[in-house]
């Protein structure tokens, strides 16, 4: 079995994607793979990817799927990656050069069943690591503790055990909702196993939202309205999590109740994992109810 496997969904982005490609030829560790995972794309994807498999840099897999959301690329990633483990790297991202190496030797010296992955930093093109370092006394942690505690803010690059990856997949969406965040995938795996930090850049990150591109992390006021019935699946899940905590609880159910009403659930409450928490703070998630639909307005 081969150490990683390295996974980028992309859709109409070969305008970014050379760079992607270019820094996983320059690894200082050749132990991974390359899936690329095509979701539709109309522009000349197709080509690139030929000519770079040619090329033979870099051991490559390239698979074409209908367009359905970024949630339904990590379900073709986790259900074909052949590396012990896998990590997502976006089409406008790319790796520094030793951080193939950084976390096969990682996971070499440290990493165990015990534990569900990595989890390494993003950094932005200028150098700077995404909410800053991880706490140097911090050896492990709870993927979902790290907001909910605020043990740290900002970006971070998980790379999971693939075998724990693929327990969870297919994430299952909604007709008409391609904004469901495959993070619900991290989560679950992660509420049961810590992850080992990893205090190192791993990807360096290129906001494409910042200059008006098409990222995901874009325009979540409109997400919240188009994909109303993913939402309130994912604060479902939040609510459930075991390194969670009740300030964090009493925010994800505010927009469990907004989300609700999106989704025309006349049973949100009844659906609700924590009645009582949600019934206490409905009037609020009323509010931000009316608040997303004056975003849209």
């Amino acid at each position: 079995m081969i150490a990683l496997t390295v996974f980028t969904p992309t859709y109409n982005r070969a305008h970014t994607l050379g760079r992607t490609y270019a820094s996983l030829a320059r690894q200082t560790c050749k132990d991974f793979e390359w899936l690329i995972i095509d979701d539709g794309s109309t522009d000349n994807t197709y080509t690139y990817a030929k000519e770079w498999i040619a090329e033979q840099k870099v051991s490559i897999r390239y698979m074409y799927k209908e367009n359905g959301g970024l949630f339904t690329g990590y379900n073709s990633a986790y259900e074909h990656a052949q590396g012990e483990l896998v990590v997502c790297v976006d089409s406008d991202d790319y790796m520094p050069d030793n951080a193939v190496e950084l976390i096969v030797n990682t996971w070499q010296q440290r990493g165990s069943k015990h534990y569900a992955g990595l989890l390494g930093l993003d950094f932005l093109l200028d150098g700077t690591p995404i909410g800053g370092y991880f706490p140097t006394n911090l050896s492990e942690v709870y993927y979902y503790e790290l907001n909910a505690r605020r043990i740290r803010t900002g970006d971070s690059k998980p790379v999971l055990r693939t075998d724990l990856a693929r327990q969870v997949t297919p994430m299952i969406g909604f007709t008409g909702e391609k904004n469901f965040n495959p993070v619900y995938m991290t989560w679950q795996v992660c509420d049961l196993l810590p992850l080992l930090i990893l205090n190192e850049n791993i990807c360096f990150v290129d906001y494409q939202y910042q200059v008006g591109g098409d990222s995901m992390s874009a325009g979540i006021w409109k997400q919240y309205a188009n994909s109303p019935h993913s939402f309130q699946k994912q604060r479902i899940l939040e609510m459930q999590l075991r390194h969670n905590c009740l300030s964090n609880r009493l925010r994800v159910a505010i927009h469990y109740v907004a989300e609700s009403l999106l989704a025309n659930d006349p049973h949100w409450l009844r659906h609700s994992p924590c009645k009582f928490l949600t019934f206490i703070v409905s009037p609020t998630g009323f509010c931000l109810y009316l608040l997303i639909l004056w975003k849209n307005r």
